[in-house]
């Protein structure tokens, strides 16, 4: 995992990744900055809430690191669910989180992916011979890598099985993880590394093998309320992200539900 020295430089770096405008939103509804992967699950979530109470909840997706930066230069933000703990320590020192509202929310795994008529067959070990997988010309698509929570993942396992080096130069480096994906699905890049949940939602990729959990640093997903949010809606969508009803949403994505076990 980075320290937070080298956070606070990717955070600089962060600066040109911009977040998608949040939608607009009446008053009394609740504005949600959220990881990029999180969307299928979250946009059902937040669906199955506003059938359930009348209220609507806008949401703007993006890399968490972008969407961060955004909160520290005072983006209407009223919840902030990061797929990196280091992004959310980083508004909490700042002191632009409620504390006392903090909680890891989920899990994820992360996998390299192909398109779906790729005949690629890679063990994920030691050494493998990832460079050479990749042909002649191809690149890794990935989410930034020092700044993105699927990139520093992706980079971590590659450099835990003795890998990275060999296609540090051959990046195809994106914003967030949903656009490291698009690359596989069209094409463009013949190998990526991304959540598994992203995998999942993409009929046009197929994974190739999922990572072991001990090559990289745990994969959390945290959620906080703002500490400038005055949306009572906010804190009332991040409760129901919390109960059984909501759990099914998340998992049928293929994340793992923290809460409770």
């Amino acid at each position: 995992m980075p320290s937070r020295t080298c956070v606070a430089t990717a955070l600089a770096a962060a600066l040109g990744l911009a977040a998608l405008a949040a939608p607009a939103a009446k008053a009394q509804d609740a504005v949600v900055f959220a990881a990029a992967s999180l969307k299928n699950a979250l946009d059902a979530a937040a669906a199955a809430f506003s059938d359930e109470t009348g209220e609507t909840i806008a949401i703007s997706y993006a890399g968490s690191a972008a969407l961060a930066r955004q909160i520290e230069q005072g983006a209407p933000a009223d919840l902030f669910v990061s797929a990196h703990v280091v992004w959310m320590d980083h508004l909490a020192e700042a002191g632009l989180i409620r504390e006392d509202s903090r909680v890891d929310l989920l899990s994820n795994r992360i996998a390299l992916v192909a398109p779906a008529d790729s005949d690629a067959q890679i063990t994920l070990a030691p050494g493998f011979d990832l460079a050479g997988a990749l042909g002649p010309d191809g690149r890794l698509a990935m989410a930034e890598t020092t700044a993105v929570p699927a990139g520093i993942y992706g980079r971590a396992a590659l450099e835990s099985l003795g890998v990275w080096e060999s296609v540090a130069d051959r990046l195809a480096q994106a914003e967030n993880v949903r656009a490291a994906l698009a690359l596989v699905s069209r094409g463009e890049a013949p190998l990526g590394i991304v959540y598994t949940t992203d995998a999942t939602a993409d009929e046009d990729v197929r994974v190739v093998g999922t990572f072991p959990e001990a090559t990289h640093p745990p994969i959390v997903y945290p959620a906080a309320l703002t500490a400038q949010s005055d949306a009572p809606v906010a804190a009332d969508f991040l409760a129901f992200l919390r109960t059984p009803e909501a759990r099914p949403f998340f998992e049928r994505e293929g994340f793992a539900v923290l809460l409770g076990e």
